[in-house]
């Protein structure tokens, strides 16, 4: 459980740390049927505005991935226990297949590795995991908090 006073982002901060940075990102699909997965995911600023987001990274061939592309929105809950708080609002994708506009191509592997940091990530061997992040052709998505709802402590 979350103790204090704690609203808004820092309420999703203190929720995705709860339980290890696992959450649920749910998109919409073609048809407008919502599509739901759990993700690892944590708090970061965005590597071209430096605005706060929630960052996860998914594998190039998943299916939220296209969904993401096509819909261009997510929403992501976090819980612990009852308490539980949802970011929503539009997605950035960065990865080998989705370049962005004011982002390197060649600091793919760099983000990828913040982003899995900041979901509570570890690896021994940043060599390796770069080499599997680039042949599973993994994105990094960040949801920008256009609204946050969620149960107050």
């Amino acid at each position: 459980m979350v103790a204090g006073d704690v609203t808004g982002m820092a309420l999703v901060k203190a929720l995705s740390v709860a339980d290890g940075g696992l959450g649920v990102v749910s998109t919409a699909r073609p048809d407008g049927t919502v599509h739901s997965s759990v993700v690892t995911a944590g708090l970061m600023p965005h590597p071209v505005t430096g605005v706060e987001t929630v960052a996860f990274v998914v594998f190039g061939s998943a299916r939220k991935l296209g969904f993401f592309r096509k819909s261009g929105r997510a929403s992501l809950v976090f819980r612990a226990g009852f308490q539980w708080a949802g970011v929503e609002g539009q997605v950035d994708i960065i990865g080998p297949d989705d370049p962005l506009t004011d982002f390197p191509d060649d600091g793919i592997a760099e983000l990828l590795r913040r982003v899995f940091r900041a979901a509570g990530g570890t690896h021994d061997d940043w060599d390796e995991y770069d080499r599997v992040m680039a042949a599973e052709r993994r994105a990094a998505i960040f949801v920008h908090p256009e609204r946050i709802v969620g149960s107050a402590p």
